[in-house]
């Protein structure tokens, strides 16, 4: 091993005022950036997959030097990580004994716990049978499914590359495999799509068996290709349709909301995503993947560079890396991001744990969002109301700095 171990399971960020030590959890995040093919809606940093395929071997040791170098920048303590999530780009299309040495060389370095949730996303297009038992094996316990929609003719408008037919099969091998762990994307107000056209994607997801639902309206995002050449949406109100049709049926599903576009079953919410929007600290390994670590009041987030060639040459030392302190001004904000995504909304002792403040540096705030009727007051904190998630981004944009 070249890095610094972790040598406890527990990150110490500081002390409260009764003098009891504060943890903020930890994740780590594994970008891997090719695909068979970039979508047309994609805004993530994801690349096509070269010529001769991705590099395996040359992606792993560079992964792990990125790690060994991101261990030297943080304190010694940090936590047990709660998460390991491959991302992308397709990181299926990673081979099953390149994962494996991927978790070994994670374990070697990290203290992860036997019940760690490991994550792996999959394009139902690249996955050959039996695949997923052999990433079952590697030490995957979880696989999140790009679907999309189960409609063939609007998998074609949205630019995807697999059928309805081969998420079914996915779905059958996850199964098989014993991964029933597995989440299941679906987008919403696709080009041309009709409410019962949303609806019956719910209805077929659900009919596969995941455990956990992701279900979003897609949106054109700036530098995608559908922001340059946009397609004909539907109209706001059929999307607001579909979103509280779709809501109903999620619920009649046994599906549970805990974020924004988060369902799941009792006992299946994503360890990983609620650690992001808790405001936890994260590792974040690959070309453009993005970190947060705290110590002691002091809280910066990295960012790795984003070309996958010029980060493989340079993986394992500063110059790969881009540092930013978040300021005291700024944390209100940034926690607000995700903390008022879940319909729990916001926990005032996690809040101040986390962000080094006290509550009173947001009351103001809060208490014109309560009088706007956009928060209500909880045990714990404060959560948004029907009409606070309704209009979330104005919500969340109370909270900037002035």
């Amino acid at each position: 091993m070249n890095g610094n171990p972790v040598q406890t399971d527990r990150s110490i960020i500081g002390t409260s005022s009764g003098g009891a030590e504060i943890r903020t959890p930890l994740a780590l995040y594994v970008h891997v950036p090719w695909c068979v093919r970039k979508c047309p809606y994609c805004d993530f940093n994801s690349h096509a997959a070269p010529a001769g395929g991705v590099p395996g071997e040359a992606y792993a040791k560079a992964l792990l030097a990125d790690l060994d170098h991101e261990l030297t920048l943080r304190p010694a303590g940090s936590a047990r990580p709660v998460s390991v999530f491959f991302g992308g780009g397709t990181p299926s299309l990673l081979e099953p004994h390149t994962v494996a040495r991927l978790l070994d060389g994670f374990r070697e370095r990290l203290p992860l716990g036997k019940d760690v949730e490991v994550t792996l996303e999959a394009n139902p297009g690249t996955i050959e049978r039996g695949r997923f038992a052999e990433y079952a094996a590697a030490g995957v316990n979880r696989v999140s499914l790009g679907v999309q929609t189960f409609d063939d003719a609007l998998l074609a408008r949205i630019g995807r590359i697999h059928s309805a037919d081969d998420a079914r099969a996915a779905a059958a091998e996850l199964h098989a495999a014993g991964l029933s762990n597995f989440n299941i994307d679906l987008m919403y107000a696709l080009p041309g799509q009709r409410p019962e056209q949303a609806v019956a994607d719910i209805e077929e997801a659900a009919a596969q068996g995941p455990r956990h639902l992701s279900w979003y309206e897609l949106t054109l995002e700036p530098g995608t290709a559908f922001f340059r050449r946009p397609p004909r949406l539907p109209a706001e109100s059929v999307a607001a349709q579909i979103e509280a049709r779709g809501r109903s049926r999620l619920s009649g599903a046994g599906f549970r909301r805990y974020e924004v576009s988060a369902w799941a079953h009792p006992g299946y919410r994503c360890r990983h995503n609620d650690n992001y929007w808790g405001f936890g600290d994260y590792i974040g390994i690959g070309p453009g993947a993005h970190g947060k670590r705290s110590a002691g009041r002091d809280v910066v987030r990295s960012e790795r560079i984003r070309s996958p060639a010029r980060w493989l040459r340079l993986a394992g030392t500063a110059e790969a890396v881009g540092l930013r302190p978040v300021a005291a001004a700024d944390r209100p904000f940034e926690f607000m991001l995700g903390a008022l995504r879940r319909p729990g909304g916001v926990d005032w002792r996690q809040f101040e744990e986390r962000t080094g403040l006290g509550r009173d540096c947001v009351t103001h705030t809060v208490a014109a969002a309560c009088a706007d009727g956009l928060l209500e007051e909880t045990a714990a904190g404060v959560r948004p109301t029907a009409r606070g998630m309704r209009y979330l981004n104005e919500l969340q944009g109370r909270f900037l700095a002035a």
